[in-house]
């Protein structure tokens, strides 16, 4: 073969490859025995990003306009931003410490702005389409809302609820919501015993990004404290307000809580007639108990009422009052603060704030004084809180709605799956 003809050839095998070749790339797609007309897959085009996105957090002291100016953003357009954001959001709520994000596109004007109001909610501006204009708006943020079971036990490794329900992966608020619970019924304080146990249905929310939101009312609850078992389940009447009864639907809201504090504090000193003064040295009558607790830790009313008195004593220092029903007046000694309204002749409901525990007056150290006089003469809290009885039952006509919502959580709450149901909000 001459080498022209070997060129000839040559060009010729290439030119035939390259037929084939593309003739395979339009030819169905064979797999085994099945031909497929799935056309082959192109590599996916990256585009250019056209915008960066700042985010940071609100200072202290914030503006809206000064916190958005400080990324040099244009007059024209902070301006109509911030009349977005202050026309769909109280500005004066502004809280430092939250996340917000500017979307900015690379020629200096603003895409979008975001503001996270709380863990569910976000206030959102948005360029309107060819226009230096901004529409906002608040938002829901998305989150999945789970029914489970949360249980664990009292040992010497966890001898308090919020210590156990931290080594369970839970948090302080589903402590304080068991022991608002139970609190006509067990003093979080010093009845607690190892080997008590507990178990509960409460829902709780997670956000997209995977934040933890809070947990919705506890459903149902069982409590084994020193060998006796409570239950409680919240029940909701048709005109919206909800309670805690037990199994055969006896309210577990006592007239007085178990103490006017949650449940960290021990006591120090009980009630006496006649007692070592810890300050002046000499014995007299100890009309209360005295809660050891932290300075600023929150004190509230043990149970509806009117108060009586708030301010300074000699002995007892900054001190609050209240009147209740049926001769009671409770007392509340060597606050730290008093808070906000409450004054002579303000209404509190149980469980609301008072003050904060502190040392004023003569006290060695912080703690607070509880005292109650029933028709004007002291008388021990304790004793006293646990004879008074509990309050109305659930209604005879709402008994079978009660007993079969009852049934229902109970025996979920045995059973072996520890979610029991998921909603996306």
């Amino acid at each position: 073969m001459t080498p022209r003809t070997q060129i000839v050839v040559g060009l010729t095998s290439l030119a035939l490859s390259a037929g084939l070749a593309i003739v395979r790339d339009r030819l169905p797609e064979h797999t085994g025995n099945v031909i497929t007309d799935a056309p082959r897959r192109l590599a996916d085009v990256l585009l250019p990003r056209d915008s960066d996105v700042i985010s940071s957090v609100v200072p202290n002291g914030a503006t809206v306009a000064g916190m958005l100016g400080k990324h040099l953003l244009p007059e024209s357009e902070l301006s109509a931003l911030v009349q977005a954001v202050s026309s769909n959001f109280d500005v004066r709520k502004l809280r430092a410490g939250n996340i917000y994000k500017i979307d900015r596109l690379f020629d200096g004007r603003i895409r979008s702005f975001e503001y996270e109001i709380d863990p569910t909610r976000a206030l959102r501006a948005s360029r309107r389409e060819g226009d230096i204009a901004f529409e906002a708006e608040v938002v829901e943020l998305p989150r999945t809302t789970t029914q489970v079971v949360v249980e664990g036990r009292i040992d010497r490794g966890a001898p308090s609820i919020s210590e156990s329900l931290e080594r369970a992966g839970e948090r302080l608020d589903l402590a304080l919501a068991m022991a608002d619970i139970f609190s006509g019924e067990v003093d979080f304080n010093s009845g607690l015993q190892p080997g008590d146990s507990y178990r509960l249905v409460v829902e709780k929310s997670v956000r997209d990004d995977g934040l933890f939101v809070g947990y919705g009312p506890v459903r149902a609850a069982e409590f084994v404290n020193d060998g006796r078992t409570l239950a409680a389940m919240r029940f909701t009447f048709p005109d919206g307000k909800s309670g805690y009864f037990d199994t055969e639907g006896r309210s577990l809201k006592r007239f007085f809580l178990k103490t006017p504090l949650k449940f960290e504090p021990r006591i120090t000193s009980r009630f006496s007639r006649s007692r070592m003064h810890p300050v002046l040295k000499y014995a007299r009558a100890h009309n209360g108990v005295d809660y050891g607790a932290p300075t600023g830790a929150p004190v509230v009313s043990v149970s509806n009422g009117t108060v009586s008195f708030a301010g300074w004593t000699n002995g007892g220092g900054r001190t609050v009052r209240v009147r209740h029903t049926s001769g009671y007046e409770s007392e509340y000694m060597h606050l730290s603060a008093i808070a906000p309204g409450i004054s002579p002749g303000a209404r509190v409901g149980q469980g609301e704030l008072l003050g904060s525990v502190g040392q004023t007056g003569l006290a060695s150290g912080p703690h607070l004084h509880y005292g109650l006089r029933r028709n004007g003469q002291y008388v021990n809290p304790i004793t006293e809180h646990q004879n008074l009885p509990p309050g109305e039952p659930v209604p005879a006509v709402l008994k079978a709605a009660f007993e079969a919502e009852r049934d229902t959580l109970f025996s979920a709450m045995r059973q072996p799956a520890r979610v029991l149901h998921t909603n996306e909000n």
